[in-house]
């Protein structure tokens, strides 16, 4: 007898044997347990299709179940009973009344008595009350800072006179030092709007922050400066003014930035530095509920939302390194007259109070504070956990992740191509010959799938049927997601029916096909990693759990088996899954409110297309393909497309019309306009009155059927090849570039105060080829100045912002002004070169557009009738503007 046969007599002769595998009874009751679970789940070498709809059910479940709740977090308020035993907390309810207190003064828009005489009387008070309570180890001050000057707003010059800002810096007594924290947010509105998530809440949070601060008995080692600035929507212009002008400003070395593209929820740290790393490591260290993304910053970043915020003022024009923070849930009611407080919970004011309390501690106590120029080390990647913890590393260190993940994947997908070769019986070099195959494959699928995706999100525009999903997002799944997981599994499929090489086993197979995919994004991470996109740690967390089960798989040889490597699989696919369906429902909730005021010229569902292909490929990617191991697989594939047809079903029925009354509504901005327009002799050649439209979305034509006379809407385009600027009173730099799609309707006469007037005071021939013309401007508080030479001529100078020139921007030139409490006329100059000196034709055209955004009392009764007729599922912004040129 040999030893092999010696040792297996001495294992069942040992007392401590295995008797399941001794005892022929118990082998064979166990044989026959799992050949009965197999059946259950299994026929022949595949899953029984009726099991189907529990895998795919799976993942909707945990979406619906985990991500989504732990997105909707809130912490519970504390009210003003609570204080007595929470005297270092912040207090929601104070908060909540601060904000009220505030939308009580009605619209805060620049110029307006509300914001310029209401919102500073109100902070006067609040900072007596402030003063009174405080501990006397601190020393509170408040300034009034009233400012004018101008700056490079994208395409046009932002130039503001006499707007405000509010200060207030508390700090500790007999402070010798030179740093401050700054922490910034602003009180004015819209036209038309309350303002009470934009920014209002964060306003009420500054507040309440100070109070805390104030009354505690923890100390803070440098002053705080908290900006309540009065001319953000303009845009952007107090936050210049304070950093360029006042006298705090120098001193400031770090800034939070609080602001909003919505109302309520949390608020996501979206941009951070830049190249200052220790500002995430004190977040990491002091927030209390953690939000925040790398791939927001990017986006953000490059300008994939169509909004700015102060901090990019701060950033560039002060180089004050820091946070920006701001709410983005429910932005269908951003910049809307429904901004209400009513809609904001308790546990927003909460959440963001708790958030910034101890930011402002923090930083405010943190050694780099002292000189922020030392540790200026790179960029970082950070990203939330469900909101429970922040992971944050360096961008040096996030590079090293992504590559020794990837260099592991590749490793374990190598392995596993060997082991699949030993197993089957064939040539590794065949194995590496199919994985090739199955690559380009992949490659194949994602782009079948990508294209389809894209194809419906246009057939969906040319049937008229674009953002179905604006009320009921849910119709994303079906219109996008589902031709996008067609297009992903029916390739394989087709290949695997289709491939005469069954020497691999089916399980083999979407095994091959799933590593792939893991190659895939590897190389993907790889080189996005290369071009220094920090976003790459998107697709190296999926490739790391892969990786995990992969080689799980590996080590416990399931890997050989047809189908049991799936448990581990789909066990290491749950995490990432929920990640990344918490991760992209902020993403979903964040930006299709935002495709309602997108403009007309873009095809809103092609945006969501290109979020569902993102999310899809990492969610879908490795889960997907394995709809093949399962019995009828293409008939389980092709019921995907048949929900997709259930859903363009429903879009275009009332349950698929985007908008609701006061919760999800259509923009409209609608000028009531006079224009004139003058020859060389600056005699009136043509005068127009009408209904300028400019609409938000790509839904123009729903209320054709309501609105009075939008029948008779017509493009301006005539005007805008005859005209300077379309011959329209733009109103800023987005009205500027989405001109082309603005509507003219003829209509009565508006009604205005204070046209403006534009005077030449002198004309003086400096020499044979330059002219120098001075101006004097009067009119509204919101006033565009349009300027375009002719004739050959060139504008050499001027009195406003230098970069234009300096640049050789096209003209026409666009100057934005507005004035706050002091409407003094503007006095500016331009010099005229024209090289042939022939000063006999004209030599500049100059526009003003005049724009009274908040004296609803000009209202004509025609224009608030035509308002009146529109939808009530409609926003409108409106007021009277004009629109004159002049020719010297």
């Amino acid at each position: 007898m040999d030893d092999r046969n010696k040792n297996v007599r001495r294992r069942v002769n040992t007392p401590n044997a295995d008797q399941s595998t001794t005892d022929p009874l118990l082998r064979q009751r166990h044989t026959e347990e799992n050949v009965g679970l197999k059946r259950f789940f299994v026929e022949g070498s595949k899953i029984k299709w009726q099991w189907a709809p529990v895998f795919l059910g799976l993942w909707i479940i945990l979406y619906y179940t985990v991500a989504i709740p732990a997105y909707h977090r809130l912490p519970k308020p504390l009210n003003i009973k609570d204080e007595a035993k929470y005297p270092d907390r912040f207090i929601a309810e104070r908060a909540e009344l601060n904000l009220q207190k505030l939308i009580d003064l009605g619209p805060r828009v620049v110029g307006s008595s509300s914001n310029e005489q209401g919102s500073i009387k109100y902070f006067k008070n609040m900072v007596q009350k402030l003063k009174s309570e405080a501990k006397d180890i601190y020393e509170i001050e408040a300034d009034v800072q009233i400012a004018s000057g101008s700056y490079i707003h994208w395409e046009m010059i932002n130039m503001y006179q006499s707007i405000q800002n509010f200060i207030i810096k508390i700090g500790p007594k007999n402070y010798n030092g030179s740093s401050y924290l700054l922490v910034n947010s602003h009180y004015d509105s819209v036209p038309g709007g309350p303002g009470a998530g934009d920014d209002g809440v964060m306003v009420a949070v500054m507040l309440e922050t100070i109070r805390v601060l104030s009354k505690s008995d923890k100390s803070l080692k440098n002053p705080v400066v908290f900006l309540f600035n009065g001319a953000e929507e303009n845009p952007l212009q107090a936050s210049h003014a304070f950093i360029t002008q006042h006298k705090w400003a120098k001193n400031c070395k770090a800034l939070i930035n609080l602001d909003s593209a919505g109302s309520g929820g949390r608020e996501i740290l979206f941009q951070s530095g830049p190249n200052h790393p220790w500002l995430m490591k004190h977040y990491r260290n002091s927030i209390v509920h953690p939000y925040a993304s790398t791939v927001a910053e990017e986006m953000f970043q490059r300008h994939f939302i169509p909004s700015d915020t102060d901090f990019r003022i701060f950033r560039d024009h002060g180089k004050v390194p820091g946070l920006d923070m701001a709410h983005q849930y429910n932005g269908y009611v951003y910049h809307t007259r429904f901004d209400r407080p009513e809609i904001i919970p308790r546990g927003s004011f909460q959440n963001t109070g708790d958030n910034v309390l101890a930011l402002v501690r923090e930083i405010a106590n943190a050694p780099e504070l002292e000189d922020t120029s030392k540790y200026a080390e790179g960029h970082t990647i950070f990203f939330d956990v469900m909101g429970s913890f922040l992971v944050f590393y360096t961008e040096t260190e996030g590079t090293i992740l992504n590559v020794v993940v990837c260099l592991a994947a590749f490793a374990a997908c190598g392995y596993s191509f060997f082991q699949m070769a030993n197993n089957a019986g064939i040539k590794l070099r065949h194995v590496l010959r199919r994985s090739l195959q199955t690559f380009l494959l992949q490659v194949l699928a994602v782009i079948a799938a990508t294209t389809l995706c894209f194809l419906v999100g246009i057939f969906m525009d040319l049937i008229h049927l674009p953002m179905a999903w604006f009320t009921h997002s849910w119709l994303i799944l079906g219109l996008y997601f589902c031709p996008l997981f067609f297009g992903l599994a029916i390739v394989p499929a087709l290949y695997f029916q289709y491939s005469k090489d069954d020497r691999l086993p089916i399980g083999s197979r979407v095994q091959l096909l799933l590593h792939c995919h893991c190659l895939f994004l590897s190389f993907l991470t790889l080189i996005m990693t290369i071009c220094k996109i920090r976003s790459a740690f998107m697709f190296m967390i999926s490739i790391l759990f892969y990786t995990t089960a992969l080689i799980v798989n590996l080590a416990t040889k399931l890997h050989n088996k047809s189908l049991p490597w799936l448990i581990p699989h789909i066990i290491c696919g749950i995490p990432p899954f929920i990640f990344y369906a918490y991760l992209s429902h902020g993403f979903f909730v964040t930006f299709i409110p935002m495709t309602g005021r997108f403009g007309a010229s873009v095809n809103p569902d092609l945006i969501i297309c290109a979020f569902t292909v993102g999310v899809g490929v990492l969610t879908g990617g490795f889960m997907i393909p394995a709809l093949n191991l399962f019995r009828k697989s293409k008939t389980i594939i092709c019921s995907l497309l048949g929900i997709t047809l259930i859903c363009i079903i429903i879009a275009a029925t009332p349950l698929g019309f985007p908008y609701r009354p006061e919760t999800n509504v259509q923009r409209f901005s609608i000028l009531h306009t006079r224009r004139t327009f003058r020859d060389a002799h600056n005699d009136i050649r043509r005068v127009d009155t009408g209904y300028y439209i400019l609409p938000q979305d790509r839904r123009t034509y729903s209320v054709k059927k309501h609105a009075i006379n939008m029948t008779l809407a017509q493009p301006i385009m005539n005007d805008c090849e005859k005209e300077m600027l379309c011959g329209l009173p733009l109103y800023n730099h987005r009205w500027h570039k989405a001109r082309g799609s603005s509507l003219w309707i003829p209509g009565p006469v508006p009604s205005f105060d204070k046209l403006p007037s534009l005077q030449v005071t002198s004309k003086n021939q400096i020499s044979k080829n330059k002219i120098r013309y001075d101006f004097e401007l009067t009119g509204p508080d919101h006033m565009g100045i349009f300027i375009r030479p002719l004739n050959g001529g060139k504008v050499l100078n001027w009195s406003f912002h230098w970069t234009p020139l300096r640049m050789e921007w096209e003209p026409p030139f666009f100057v934005y002004f507005s004035y706050g409490i002091n409407g003094d006329p503007l006095k500016f100059w331009l010099e005229i070169e024209k090289k042939d000196g022939n000063w006999s034709t004209p030599n500049v055209e100059i526009g003003i557009g005049g724009h009274w955004n908040h004296q609803k009392e000009v209202q004509t009764a025609d224009f608030k009738k035509f308002l009146a007729s529109f939808p009530k599922y409609v926003d409108v912004t409106a007021w009277p503007a004009t629109y004159d040129t002049w020719i010297f």
